[in-house]
């Protein structure tokens, strides 16, 4: 089977599939209009999908090897700007980052093999994962068994906005360099005592052991990051208090650790946590540190990433362009999966080369050119089937 021919035919039946996420945008680990369309057009393709935890999975084939194929389909909690008339109405949650592409793409591929199973040389699972966004989808999926048995490699794409056109791919086929960042999520609270404003003597003050953790948090990628390792350390929530005349008796920091390296993420993590404790001490108080995501940085597998960029070549897609070396300051749970499985990570352009590839994923008004939902499609079928191929 030609994978691209026939998923240009399916073109229209994979938008469809695209605006009804869209349109019923979901977030977080609870996603039950996702799970259930997913579920229900699995079966009407013929395969037998099961939950596990808060996603879905399903099987084809037998024997030989097994590669993983993933989708995310979770949305955002924000409001959508884009026009479109298929536009999410709720005004609380938006696919502003693609994963309702990212499911569509992945639920006509699973149509693709499906008619093409005979010719399988192993087993294609599918992962339709909820909660990318909020780290906490592809954990969830792995406790409840997705990985058991252990698939022998594993495949995701993630499409991109901009004024790129579509028929590009990018990726990072370069060993030992991390194509996204690790995310460690913090949360740091605080404890003083409460006093009233005109007597802060009385008081333990949880502001002011707030700011000077804040201020030495910095000197960490100052002082005691290596210069040649990409870190950021951000705290972008600090809560304190309700009146002007009132010292409360806590505050909370909320922020977030990002690298590209292992050890510096050790590092960082670790001091991040002894600097919050020692300070608060030192002023009388006392800190709570809350790791609310624990994602590592994501490696893609070097000879795996040219074997499937090799597939894709294969591929008889207008305009394609692939691009290697590609890294990203961003964070993706994916990295949980590669951690464990041969992995493969690689963004796809679903962008316009008009004024609707202006804004950038995660903006209201961002919009994804659906002329990538077969290209999509086409190249998770025929990674997989040639994959199998090639190892079986």
């Amino acid at each position: 089977m030609n994978y691209y021919e026939r998923a240009s035919v399916l073109r229209a039946e994979t938008v469809e599939h695209r605006r009804f996420f869209h349109t019923n945008a979901e977030v977080g680990l609870y996603m039950p209009k996702a799970k259930a369309y997913v579920m229900a057009k699995l079966k009407e393709y013929g395969l037998e999908p099961e939950e596990c935890g808060k996603g879905v999975t399903a099987e084809i084939g037998k024997g030989g090897r097994t590669i993983l194929l993933r989708a995310d389909m979770d949305a955002l909690p924000m409001e959508e700007e884009s026009g479109l008339e298929f536009a999410c109405p709720t005004g609380t949650e938006a696919h502003t980052c693609g994963h309702d592409i990212h499911a569509a793409m992945l639920l006509t591929a699973a149509k693709l093999l499906k008619e093409d199973e005979a010719k399988l040389e192993g087993v294609v699972r599918f992962m339709f994962q909820p909660a990318e966004e909020t780290l906490e989808g592809a954990k969830n999926m792995i406790e409840h068994g997705i990985l058991d048995p252990m698939p022998d490699a594993a495949l995701a794409f993630h499409v991109a906005a901009g004024r790129v056109p579509a028929g590009t791919f990018m990726y990072n086929g370069r060993q030992g360099e991390a194509m996204m960042f690790s995310v460690d999520g913090f949360n740091i609270t605080v404890t003083g005592r409460g006093a009233h404003g005109a007597y802060p003597h009385l008081s333990v003050d949880p502001i002011n052991i707030g700011v000077n953790i804040y201020l030495a948090l910095q000197e960490l990628i100052a002082r005691e990051s290596d210069p040649s390792k990409a870190c950021a350390l951000t705290v972008g929530s600090f809560r304190a208090g309700s009146a002007a005349n009132i010292i409360p008796e806590s505050a909370v920091l909320e922020g977030t650790v990002r690298t590209n390296d292992i050890q510096a993420r050790k590092l960082l993590v670790n001091r991040m946590k002894e600097i919050s404790a020692k300070i608060a001490e030192a002023y009388g108080g006392t800190a709570q540190v809350e790791m609310v995501s624990e994602i590592p940085p994501l490696f893609c597998d070097a000879d795996l990433v040219r074997e499937m960029v090799g597939f894709i070549e294969e591929l008889p897609i207008p305009a394609l362009t692939g691009h290697d070396g590609v890294t990203a300051s961003a964070s993706e749970d994916f990295a949980v999966i590669a951690e464990k499985v041969p992995s493969v990570f690689i963004y796809l352009s679903a962008g316009y080369l008009d004024e609707r590839g202006d804004a950038p994923a995660h903006n209201p008004k961002v919009m994804f050119n659906e002329d990538v939902l077969p290209i999509g499609a086409a190249c998770l079928a025929h990674c997989a089937k040639r994959w199998l191929e090639s190892h079986k």
